[in-house]
């Protein structure tokens, strides 16, 4: 089983900055993509960004260039910094982490809300 913890979050106006951190602990064999998805109301939840423990990363066009992704494999956390935060970033933001190859887990954390209105 593994355990994922995420904080950060919190209501900033547009063009603001944010910072969400996520830890993941417990069996982490196999467990090899780690990430940060968000669901806004009324919406399916949706891939914000990920990187892989080999350091690969996918972005959701509709952030690209404005938040960076980046991970601590020895210590498994990652880290979402947003910047230029828009009214339509507001989502309720998940922490993930899980394997891509057999065996599949895969494992949420709580989840944490981020506010972008003026």
């Amino acid at each position: 089983q593994v355990q994922v913890v995420e904080s950060g979050g919190g209501t900033v106006q547009p063009g603001g900055s944010l910072r969400l951190s996520c830890g993941a602990a417990g069996n982490m064999y196999s467990i090899d993509v780690m990430g940060w998805y968000r669901q806004a109301p009324g919406k399916q939840r949706e891939l914000v960004a990920s990187m892989t423990d080999g350091g690969t990363t996918n972005y959701a066009d509709s952030v690209k260039d404005r938040f960076t992704i980046s991970r601590n494999n020895a210590k498994n956390t990652v880290l979402l910094r947003m910047t230029s935060l828009k009214p339509e970033d507001t989502a309720v933001y998940y922490c993930n982490a899980h394997s891509s190859v057999s065996p599949f887990r895969s494992y949420w954390g709580q989840g944490t809300q981020v506010t972008v209105s003026s």
